[in-house]
């Protein structure tokens, strides 16, 4: 498994889980030949980048053809603005993400995103997302340190992106 991040503290981070070797580069401008991986991943970064049609084009360029890209993000809704920024950010609760850490300016266009993709030859499927009830009331309650997702039909808050290049 390979990560790539510009911040190197990132970078230790993912080398203490488990990825067998990182790069520090911009995610826009991987240092990886075109159609290098089978499968390619983003969770939890676009809704953190200026242009996240640019990193997604960028993953179709050096996925193989046959392989796998799979991305997750935080859709441009009101709805995901309430629930990222006005609950998650300012609710007291374990493990929330600090204040500022979202900008709704940043989120992430779903029929766009499906569409540049699609110019890059994957059809991605979008699926939503949110956590494991029981996971989530474990975690708040300080039992357990992970929340596991599970697919919903709505896509108005946390949805996942999977598609095959042909």
């Amino acid at each position: 498994m390979f990560g790539v991040d510009l911040s190197a503290t990132a970078l230790k981070e993912a080398l203490g889980h488990g990825f067998d070797a990182v790069a520090r580069a911009d995610i826009t401008r991987l240092p990886f030949a075109d159609e290098s991986f089978d499968v390619v991943t983003a969770g939890q970064c676009l809704e953190h980048v200026p242009d996240p049609f640019a990193v997604v084009a960028e993953l179709c360029r050096v996925l193989r053809p046959g392989g796998t890209l799979i991305v997750d993000t935080i859709p441009d809704t009101r709805v995901a603005r309430l629930v990222a920024i006005t609950f998650a950010e300012n609710v007291p609760l374990p493990g929330r993400p600090a204040r500022g850490t979202h900008d709704h300016r940043l989120f992430v266009n779903r029929e766009r995103l499906a569409r540049v993709a699609r110019s890059h030859g994957v059809e991605l499927r979008l699926l939503g997302l949110r956590p494991r009830s029981r996971d989530f009331i474990r975690y708040l309650a300080g039992r357990c340190e992970e929340v596991r997702m599970v697919p919903i039909k709505s896509t108005s808050v946390l949805y996942l992106g999977v598609g095959t290049k042909r």
